[in-house]
């Protein structure tokens, strides 16, 4: 079965630093590009950054540029997202996801393999 897991996820005080994991099972993440997502309560799913397989990564969301960054370790078959300076609007459920490559970047176009999600929560 085809899986990503996240985790990292916890309680953080404003200006604290997480760093996410979303492990792969069932396959291997090197031939794949791999986004971040977030969703807040009441809120629609906010796309951050991704990754593709060659390790370029993009960063589509001006409120978290500067602060989060993302990376991956293929021979752990894992993709991170550090989250540096958190503020309390960085609270929300954080999602990856499998998503689009096209001409050698990746977008935040979602190819159907989620995880689960990890909550986040900022606050003092």
């Amino acid at each position: 079965q085809l899986q990503l897991v996240e985790s990292g996820g916890g309680l953080v005080q404003p200006g604290g630093s997480l760093r996410l994991s979303c492990a792969a099972s069932g396959f291997t993440l090197d031939h794949y590009a791999i986004g971040w997502f977030r969703q807040a309560p009441g809120k629609e799913r906010e796309g951050l950054l991704c990754i593709t397989d060659r390790g370029r990564s993009t960063n589509y969301a001006d409120s978290v540029k500067g602060r989060f960054t993302i990376s991956r370790d293929n021979a752990k078959n894992t993709v991170y997202l550090q989250m540096n300076s958190l503020k309390p609007d960085d609270t929300a459920v954080y999602y990856c996801a499998v998503v689009r490559t096209v001409q050698a970047m990746c977008d935040m176009t979602p190819l159907g393999y989620w995880g689960q999600g990890t909550q986040v929560t900022v606050s003092s």
